[in-house]
C-alpha cells in the first residue's frame, strides 16, 4: 500500500494521471533559486529551451550566458564563476553534459571542489528517435565515480523542482539527471525531499514483506504499479525511492534489505554503475541479499518509441514484476 506519510499525489493510479516532463521542474526551480539568491547564474549549450533554462533567460537575462555547442568551455567557465562567488547552473543533453565534457567537469570543477550545478536533460531511452547516440545510459556512472560530486535522480518534475531548489544551497559539485518525456506525476508539494535521504513511497517501515524495490527517475513509476500488481497477487512488496544516488542513503537501503531479505533495482540506465551496482556494494557489505537488476544490460540505444524502447530494453512493468518473482524464489 501506498506510504500515507510519504503525501503523494492521491490521483497515483488514475488511468488519466497528470503527466508532465522531468526537466520542466528543473526550469521552474532555477527560477526559484535565482529569486533567492541574486548569486544563481545559468548557462547553457545551444539547448536552452530544450533543457527549459529559457525560464531562467527570460526571467534574468543579465544572469544567463549562451555558451552556444561548447560544452568543455560551458564546464571550465562555470568553474571560474563558481570561484568568485557565483552559484552557477549549466545544462546541455546528458550525453553532452556531463558526456562530451567529463574531463572538464571532472578537473576544473570537481576536483576543486566548486559548487557547479550540472543539469543532464534527455536522459535514458526514452529520449526516443534521437538514437543511441544521444541516449545517455552511462551519465550515472561518469557522475558519481568523481570525487565531491553528489548525483541526484528526480523522479517527477515536482521532486526536480525542489532538487534543483537545494542544489544552490549544497556548496557542492552536483549533477542532476533529468528525462524528457512527460511522466505522471507522483510526488506533491507536501511530499518530503532530502538530498542524501531515500523516502519509502510504499509499504511501511518496520513491515516485514516479501520484495523491496529501489527505483530512481521516472521508472519509479513502474515500479510502484508493480507492487501494486503484486498486492493483487498476495505478494508484498516495499518501494524505496532513490532520488539521491550519490551520497547514497546506507541507512534506508539497509532496514529495506532486513525487513525484506531481497532486492529488485530498477533503473533506466546501464546496470554497470548505475544504482544497481551503487545498491550492491552497500548490501554486499552491510547486509547481502538476493538482488536483481533491472535497466540497460551492457547495450547501446537505438530509435524507436519511447516505451517501445523500455520494453525491448527490459525495463517495463512485466519485466520488473518477473524480476520480483524470481528474486523471491532465490530467497526461498
Amino acid at each position: 500500500m501506498i506510504n500515507q506519510s510519504q503525501k503523494l499525489n492521491p490521483k497515483l493510479f488514475d488511468k488519466k494521471v497528470e503527466e508532465i516532463p522531468i526537466r520542466k521542474g528543473f526550469g521552474d526551480g532555477l527560477v526559484i533559486a535565482g529569486e533567492k539568491n541574486p548569486q544563481v547564474v545559468g548557462l547553457c549549450s545551444d539547448l536552452t529551451v530544450s533543457t527549459t533554462m529559457n525560464l531562467f533567460r527570460d526571467k534574468f537575462p543579465e544572469r544567463f550566458v549562451e555558451m552556444g555547442v561548447a560544452e568543455q568551455n560551458m564546464a571550465s567557465v562555470a568553474s571560474g564563476m563558481a570561484a568568485m562567488g557565483k552559484i552557477p547552473y549549466i545544462s546541455s543533453y546528458a550525453m553532452f553534459s556531463p558526456g562530451r565534457n567529463w574531463e572538464q567537469i571532472r578537473t576544473t570543477i570537481c576536483y576543486n571542489d566548486r559548487p557547479v550545478i550540472i543539469a543532464g536533460s534527455h536522459a535514458g531511452v526514452s529520449v526516443g528517435a534521437d538514437g543511441g547516440t544521444h541516449q545517455a545510459i552511462e551519465d550515472i556512472a561518469l557522475a558519481r565515480v568523481i570525487p565531491n560530486m553528489i548525483v541526484i535522480s528526480p523522479c517527477d518534475a515536482i521532486e526536480a523542482r525542489k532538487a534543483t531548489v537545494a542544489a544552490a544551497g549544497l556548496g557542492k559539485p552536483t549533477y542532476i539527471r533529468l528525462a524528457r518525456e512527460a511522466t505522471p506525476v507522483i510526488t506533491t508539494d507536501d511530499t518530503p525531499f532530502e538530498v542524501g535521504k531515500a523516502q519509502l513511497y510504499y509499504g511501511e517501515e518496520k513491515e516485514k514483506t516479501d520484495v523491496g524495490i529501489v527505483a530512481t527517475g521516472a521508472l519509479l513509476y513502474k515500479a510502484l504499479k508493480v507492487a501494486e500488481t503484486l498486492k493483487a497477487e498476495n505478494i508484498s512488496a516495499k518501494v524505496l525511492n532513490v532520488a539521491t544516488i550519490k551520497p547514497i542513503d546506507v541507512e534506508a537501503l539497509v532496514s529495506l534489505a532486513k525487513t525484506t531479505g531481497t532486492i529488485v533495482t530498477v533503473e533506466e540506465h546501464q546496470i554497470i554503475g548505475g544504482l544497481g551496482g551503487a545498491v550492491a556494494e552497500v548490501l554486499s557489505q552491510n547486509f547481502p541479499v538476493p538482488i536483481e537488476f533491472i535497466g540497460i544490460q551492457d547495450k547501446f540505444g537505438q530509435s524507436g518509441r519511447p516505451e517501445e524502447l523500455l520494453e525491448h530494453y527490459g525495463m517495463g512493468e512485466s519485466h520488473i514484476l518477473k524480476a520480483c518473482k524470481r528474486v523471491i524464489e532465490r530467497k526461498s
